[in-house]
């Protein structure tokens, strides 16, 4: 007997059925709106119907990186392109790119993965026509009015050779006045676009397999006063403004312990952001506790201007206060200012501290907020009582009302957003492990 392995489709919404169902009969679709709407798995499934068929051989799927796009569209939860192909598809190389070789009813296709966030991301793509773009978060790609390098528009370009070109946009919700919809979804929308245009917004309750149960527990997550709640929840499109983190701002109790004993954190990394000018020189101790807590557990501020000798002084000195008590096994460093890196590695090796010193990730930082954010909701991150300096730079983070397209943390000196690059730093590395976790329970 032979067994046949399928894909456990959930219910699908009246909407969702009838977005997949005009989807080919149309030039570009665009899905918009919350997480767990189910936007991207229709977009996996018309992908898919449209390699089945399609004339053209190479096609390319994009995220803001090469992980986003593989993660979302190549895997999707199990109902991505290497699933629905499962069997008649196999990752390779094309030309020094990541590609999906899927076998289909007319022939072999090319689906090329590329992130698109960076200014040079367009460099990756060129040299192929596509006949499919398949984008995922297309807010977050490149864009320029100069289209020689902007990323959505060189993607754009490298279908007009195409026997068939087909493109599939989706996105969270932003700010209402980003680019993204006045120079492209709602322009296409108010003057309509050559072959056909579909648009269609999600909201949570879209997804029929969604129970209320569930729906409660994603909401409980998130602060409703938080433009991450109005965005990921309601689905609208929503302008970043007023308070940072307002929920800590509001009860800060809520989120302030008293100590942490050692046995309970599994291990700790040291943040390191390098002051200069008007900001300051801050280190963060974050622990990560046995039950998946992040802990602010110690900290260190100086605003007055140190040599390179007095600023690793005193990172040997916190560093050994920290190592006394907890297992600190990192610190991640402002990656920008490698000279003063090697003087904390030097430094430590005379200490014979046995830490590894690098440089952080210096993810967007909205991701860094956004990850905090969802932390706190989830009753996943505390500061220690002991760190003033944390405590108040988290109540008093603004976004700056002077920027309406895209969403800035307030950075004019008149705010301590050094306490929290430092505790961003510490935090960034291990963040998919804790919304991993806060996920799967």
């Amino acid at each position: 007997m032979t067994r046949t392995a399928t894909i456990p489709w959930g219910a699908f919404s009246e909407k969702h059925r009838r977005y997949i169902r005009g989807a080919l009969k149309n030039r570009m679709c665009v899905a918009e709106g919350a997480i767990r709407s189910g936007k991207t798995i229709d977009h996996c499934i018309i992908a898919a119907a449209y390699l089945e068929t399609a004339p053209d051989r190479f096609h390319l799927a994009s995220g803001s990186t090469i992980g986003n796009a593989k993660l979302n569209i190549g895997v999707c939860n199990g109902f991505g392109l290497e699933n629905l192909f499962r069997g008649r598809c196999r990752w390779g190389n094309y030309r020094n790119n990541e590609a999906l070789y899927i076998q289909t009813a007319a022939g072999e296709k090319v689906v090329v993965f590329a992130g698109g966030a960076k200014a040079d991301s367009y460099k990756r793509i060129l040299g192929n026509s596509y006949g499919l773009w398949i984008a995922t978060e297309i807010n977050e790609h490149y864009d320029s009015t100069d289209s020689r390098v902007s990323f959505i528009k060189v993607a754009a370009g490298r279908q007009i050779a195409a026997q068939k070109p087909f493109t599939l946009w989706d996105l969270n919700p932003c700010a209402p006045q980003h680019p993204i919809y006045r120079d492209y979804i709602d322009l296409y929308r108010e003057r309509g676009l050559a072959g056909g245009y579909q648009y269609e917004h999600f909201t949570v309750r879209d997804n029929a397999t969604i129970t209320e149960a569930r729906l409660k527990e994603i909401e409980s997550q998130y602060d409703p006063g938080t433009v991450w709640y109005r965005r990921d929840i309601l689905g609208e499109r929503a302008v970043a403004e007023g308070l940072v983190y307002k929920q800590f701002a509001d009860n800060p109790e809520r989120f302030l312990v008293d100590d942490v004993p050692g046995q309970t954190v599994r291990h700790a990394a040291i943040g390191v952001d390098f002051g200069g000018g008007t900001s300051a020189h801050a280190f963060c101790c974050l622990g990560f506790t046995t039950s998946g807590e992040a802990v602010v557990l110690d900290e260190y501020r100086e605003k007055d201007a140190l040599t390179p000798n007095r600023l690793a002084e005193a990172f040997v000195d916190f560093v050994k206060r920290c190592q006394m008590r907890w297992l600190v096994t990192d610190a991640w460093c402002d990656s920008a200012e490698q000279t003063l890196i090697n003087g904390l590695r030097t430094a430590a090796a005379a200490a014979r501290l046995p830490i590894n010193i690098g440089g952080a990730l210096k993810k967007p930082i909205n991701d860094r907020i956004r990850a905090t954010c969802i932390l706190m909701g989830s009753g996943r991150f505390f500061v220690a009582r002991r760190c003033p300096a944390t405590i108040d730079a988290l109540k008093s983070a603004l976004w700056d009302g002077k920027k309406l397209t895209e969403d800035v943390r307030l950075d004019d000196g008149t705010t301590n957003i050094d306490s929290l690059d430092a505790m961003e730093y510490a935090l960034e590395r291990y963040i998919p492990e804790l919304i991993e976790r806060w996920r799967a329970e």
